[in-house]
């Protein structure tokens, strides 16, 4: 029976990976930690650890406390935090990952790191960007990416370990709220829709990027560890995408919804900046040729299901 551990697991990601987890491997084999304390249910359906990851001692402890099999590494700082602080970013996004490479070294761990659209830059193909091109990117966040994603390819290569990435766009979710990165809008303007009916966004409108919806990057996650790896020409990391979409296209959908709602622009040159640099969007072919990857949400089906649970969560009529 596969016992796992998530780091980072309160953060958008880790906060709807660990319940789908649980709910596959049972409660007592997916161990949820983070630097942070749990306010919800975290700890109460299943273990939780305090654990911070650039203290390789601490991983390396609940590793062994738990006879853990396989990491979820989701503990990093995201693209505009990372801006803010990039020393910071750099100590937590590598020196994080290095120590849970270490300590799978040793115990014999497989590890899944989520790479993302960040590991691209402004020299990148920007339409349909290729699985293997050139990255070169303008931000700490992009730069720790594709050294996160080489590091990974390095310990697979030189030390066996089962090594696995995916390369996230914008994420979309419900549970979690926004954590600073750059796509947050597609986040927060739900928020606002049913809170004011109004939404002042800090892309311009017609900043096009991919984006996937929060249910169907844990699917991804999930179903890249449970791949056959002798069809695996790629590990680290697939290109994945869902949706496409311009902040006022993504408007002009939920008016569908909320035919009061508008939205205006407040550009924010820095994270204007960063999602300009990055591509317009991902071609994951390779993805879908080597593990069979594939979306269940479109654009139309992710705004219903965002507006109809977030209504419930704040409880909104």
């Amino acid at each position: 029976m596969k016992r796992i551990l998530v780091t980072g697991a309160l953060g958008q990601i880790g906060s709807e990976l660990v319940p789908a987890l649980r709910g596959v491997c049972g409660a007592d084999c997916v161990v949820a930690s983070d630097i942070r304390m749990p306010t919800g249910t975290v700890d109460k359906d299943g273990p939780f650890e305090y654990v911070d990851c650039t203290e390789k001692r601490l991983v390396d402890e609940v590793v062994r406390k738990y006879e853990v099999d396989s990491i979820y590494h989701l503990a990093s700082l995201l693209s505009a935090t990372a801006e803010e602080k990039p020393h910071v970013a750099w100590d937590v996004n590598m020196g994080g990952l290095y120590r849970v490479l270490e300590v799978a070294r040793e115990n014999r761990c497989a590890v899944f790191f989520p790479s993302s659209i960040g590991a691209f830059g402004p020299s990148t193909p920007p339409d349909r960007t290729p699985q293997d091109t050139l990255q070169r990117p303008t931000t700490m966040y992009g730069v720790t990416k594709v050294a996160g994603e080489l590091l990974c390819d390095y310990y697979h290569q030189r030390f066996g370990v089962d090594t696995r990435g995916l390369r996230y766009p914008g994420l979309i979710s419900y549970v979690a709220p926004p954590g600073g990165g750059t796509t947050d809008y597609a986040v927060e303007i739900f928020y606002e829709a049913i809170r004011n009916k109004r939404y002042s966004c800090f892309l311009g409108p017609d900043t096009c990027l991919d984006m996937m919806y929060m249910p169907d990057a844990v699917k991804a996650a999930v179903d890249l560890m449970n791949a056959d790896p002798t069809r695996l020409v790629h590990r680290n990391a697939f290109n994945v995408t869902a949706v496409n979409f311009t902040p006022e296209q993504l408007g002009a959908e939920i008016r569908k919804h909320i035919p009061e709602f508008t939205i205006e622009y407040e550009v924010d040159p820095v994270r204007q900046g960063i999602a300009d640099s990055w591509p317009n969007s991902l071609d994951d072919s390779a993805a879908r040729e080597e593990w069979d990857w594939k979306p269940e949400y479109d654009l139309p089906s992710m705004t219903r299901d965002m507006l109809e649970n977030l209504r419930v969560k704040l409880k909104a009529g």
